[in-house]
């Protein structure tokens, strides 16, 4: 049973990952490949304001969101002004500028030691002890940024988000000011990661450098496409795909010298086939 919420509490935090991400990527466009340094914003935000500050984890949850913000925007004006390959790679630099902070500003991240001793949340008087509440939390989390996920792309900010996928120089012509609200986006898909981030540290109660670079990115862009591109059920979709995949692999009784090795081979033949034979995803309007 612990190990079924414990997946539950992981797949709850890399849905909200998915659905933040599908913002800018499924709905505005660009292909950031750096939320995983947003997510880490979030996780660092609670981990050190809760032990070395006292802090309380809404407060420090609160502060990381702000964190991600300003730093959304300030890369964002900076991402802005490129197009496609230069884009995705210049947002896969900045990730990896994020880990080098994380990993060398040992002052106040402990650098590759981590934080440890991170508490969990408090709730009007009730600590969330057992994994089994603070799952609880997690999926309530989930269920409000989906939400307020669904009031964004459902909203004119949504359809004027679509029109710029679809056609930048053409919604240009009516008047829309698009960097404004590619940028907005991309501040609200940054919050939302720090969100997640900081579900992450108070969970696991330890955070270390390890956890937020390039290969994380990656992977939650490979939940929104395998789930489907401009689709919020998609991304909760892959997320609970990509989540249960590895640990479904585990059961298939492989010889114990190379289980490691077949998994992750067996894990990557699935995506590619999958990738070859449904490119929009489970249940994509699009195709990247």
């Amino acid at each position: 049973m612990d190990y079924v919420v414990h997946l539950g509490v992981f797949f709850a935090i890399y849905a909200i990952l998915a659905l933040s991400l599908n913002l800018v990527v499924g709905y505005a466009g660009p292909l950031s490949v750096a939320h995983a340094a947003f997510y880490g914003l979030g996780a660092y935000s609670t981990a050190i304001l809760t032990t070395g500050f006292s802090l309380g984890f809404f407060a420090s949850l609160i502060v990381g969101m702000v964190v991600a913000l300003v730093v959304s925007i300030l890369i964002g004006v900076v991402l802005s002004k490129l197009d496609d390959d230069d884009y995705i790679i210049a947002s896969v630099g900045f990730n990896v500028i994020a880990v080098s902070v994380f990993i060398n500003w040992t002052s106040l991240t402990h650098g590759p030691f981590g934080i440890t001793s991170i508490p969990r949340p408090t709730i009007f008087g009730f600590f969330l002890r057992s994994n089994t509440t603070y799952l609880a939390f997690c999926v309530l989390a989930l269920l409000i940024v989906y939400l307020v996920c669904r009031g964004l792309v459902s909203s004119s900010f949504g359809r004027v988000l679509k029109a710029i996928r679809e056609d930048e120089k053409a919604i240009q012509v009516f008047g829309y000011n698009t960097w404004n609200y590619k940028l907005a986006v991309y501040a609200i898909s940054a919050m939302m990661a720090a969100t997640a981030g900081s579900l992450f540290a108070a969970y696991i109660t330890f955070i270390d450098p390890s956890t937020f670079t390039i290969n994380v990115s990656v992977y939650l862009l490979a939940m929104i496409i395998l789930g489907g591109l401009a689709s919020l059920p998609g991304s909760v979709l892959g997320a609970f795909f990509l989540t249960l995949l590895p640990e479904v692999l585990r059961f298939l009784g492989l010889p114990t010298e190379i289980a490691a090795q077949m998994r992750q081979a067996l894990y990557g033949a699935l995506l590619v086939f999958f990738m070859l034979y449904r490119p929009q995803g489970f249940i994509g309007e699009y195709k990247l």
